[in-house]
């Protein structure tokens, strides 16, 4: 897997271009079936691939924190949320809630989630790649390409059998 996230930056910077075009004209022409593919796509690649052998999103980049991520984490974590937001969270320039630091606070060094019961629903939702109206996540897609081979992989296959 380290080598595989060494090689990926610049395996997606490769694409980056041919990506976009690909997503610029799916989404003019988006086909009737693509929620489907994309969940099929989407299950097929996380049967292969092991969230834990990898992490690098937790590594690397941090989620947005919701005021009900927020609540419900401090709840589990027993704090107020002003501690919690206090602790670990800080304000972005697009006035997001995200976290102070990377790699992530509640990852463990096995590459599991202390926190994983009640992570935000961005760590639940990522890498996006089975969400509904998928030809709307063009940009964060090709963002995904460059932190998760399982988005890269998903996009790649996406691209094999969607011809538009």
């Amino acid at each position: 897997m380290k080598e595989v996230l060494q090689q990926l930056p610049q395996k997606a910077a490769e694409k980056q271009a041919e990506n976009k075009k690909f997503f610029a004209r799916l989404k003019k022409r988006p086909p009737k079936d693509l929620d489907y593919t994309m969940e099929q796509l989407h299950t097929a690649e996380f049967q292969r691939t092991d969230c834990l052998s990898c992490a690098n999103c937790c590594k690397t980049t941090g989620p947005l924190f919701t005021r009900s991520d927020v609540e419900r984490i401090s709840k589990h974590l027993r704090m107020k949320t002003s501690t919690f937001v206090d602790s670990y969270l800080h304000t972005d320039e697009d006035g997001d809630e995200v976290l102070q630091q990377l790699p992530c606070t509640f990852l463990g060094a096995d590459n599991y989630c202390s926190i994983y019961e009640v992570r935000p629903k961005a760590c639940r939702e990522y890498p996006h790649t089975d969400r509904k109206k998928f030809q709307q996540l063009g940009a964060l897609t090709i963002k995904n390409t460059f932190v998760c081979p399982a988005a890269f992989n998903i996009l790649e296959e996406m691209k094999r059998r969607i011809k538009v």
